[in-house]
């Protein structure tokens, strides 16, 4: 449950009562959801440190945040965020309260916000219930649970504890900050958050046009920059999963394509300056040169140069990973999957 494998507290007991013992346990043998989230926390404490906290008061400033966006919809923050059970990968879940789906769409559009609508079907105690979800990205994940107007003051009850839930108004979440975090000047950190530019959003911005624009099949069979891109970033993730400066130097490589084909490379890098990493923009900067590099019609000189750095090795890899990158009709991650994958492991690394 750490990791996201399983995300049903029932369905993960019984997966590891039967790694453990024959049949099927008993479920009065079994731990309760209260004692498996307290050693998910252990865990996470062991293994995030410092970083969980930090992490505990951005997510609680970004809810903050988006509640007084979404004030109109009486929103209420419960969950996680709240009671400080965070980990790697956690989201910030709100209620909200309307009638319709579409306004809270609409509002979250007018402040720019991506987001998506789920309808899922979910049978709990013999009654199947149909529940609206709004996932939204920003510098966390967030779940919006869309409940009709007159149920804000309902008294939920949790599935963790089976009493009622936890949770906080706008003004209660206020005084929480204050009390917990009173070194903090609460309105600049809601302003700083709110000016804090996501670059994953430049990043998303940067690749969508690229499915529009064609490649030379003479070099390249597969069709538009996009889809290669997505190809070169699969390849790099299975050689390298954890190195995000590598793996978004694959992603990220030839969107300036999108913007001046004839310089491409400058043209992305111009583009993301302030958005990547030194090295990161060193790896875009030379991947052309690596191709030379393969082809042998690169100097002595520029190849000393480039062997010469550290990241040499990485370069040679992101050459092989472009040059593979140009299959047909083969499967390549979606541009939202790969950007969550790349945010989880920003996650996972403390930002």
């Amino acid at each position: 449950m750490y990791d996201r494998e399983e995300s049903e507290y029932f369905r993960a007991k019984m997966k590891a009562a039967r790694r453990i013992c024959s049949g099927d346990p008993k479920p009065s043998d079994l731990p309760s959801n209260r004692e498996i989230r307290d050693q998910i926390q252990t865990f996470a404490r062991l293994h995030e440190g410092e970083r969980r906290d930090e992490n505990l008061l951005q997510m609680r400033i970004e809810a903050l945040r988006m509640m007084r966006m979404l004030r109109a919809f009486r929103p209420r923050l419960i969950g996680s965020t709240l009671t400080g059970h965070v980990r790697r990968g956690s989201d910030i879940d709100l209620h909200v309260f309307s009638d319709s789906v579409e306004a809270v769409s609409t509002a979250l559009e007018a402040e720019g916000v991506a987001h998506e609508v789920e309808r899922k079907r979910v049978r709990k105690q013999g009654v199947q219930q149909l529940f609206t979800h709004i996932h939204a990205r920003g510098h966390f994940p967030f779940e919006l649970t869309i409940y009709p107007a007159n149920k804000a003051h309902h008294v939920f009850k949790s599935s963790v504890t089976g009493k009622a839930i936890e949770r906080a108004s706008i003004a209660e979440l206020e005084q929480l900050l204050a009390r917990e975090y009173p070194g903090v000047p609460l309105e600049q950190a809601v302003l700083e958050a709110e000016n804090k530019v996501d670059r994953f959003q430049i990043y998303e911005m940067l690749l969508l046009p690229l499915e529009y624009v064609k490649e030379n099949p003479k070099h390249h069979a597969e069709g538009d920059v996009l889809y290669h891109s997505l190809q070169v970033f699969d390849l790099a993730r299975d050689e390298r999963p954890y190195d995000e400066e590598f793996l978004l130097a694959a992603l990220l490589h030839d969107v300036g394509k999108g913007i001046d084909p004839p310089e491409h490379t400058a043209a992305a890098l111009e583009a993301l300056e302030g958005f990547i990493t030194p090295r990161t923009a060193w790896l875009i900067e030379h991947h052309m040169e690596a191709h030379a590099l393969r082809d042998r019609t690169l100097g002595a000189r520029a190849r000393r140069r480039l062997e010469a750095s550290d990241d040499f090795d990485e370069l040679v890899l992101l050459s092989e990973c472009d040059e593979q990158g140009r299959a047909i009709s083969v499967e390549a991650p979606e541009l939202d999957e790969a950007l969550d994958y790349l945010r989880e492991l920003a996650a996972t690394c403390g930002e």
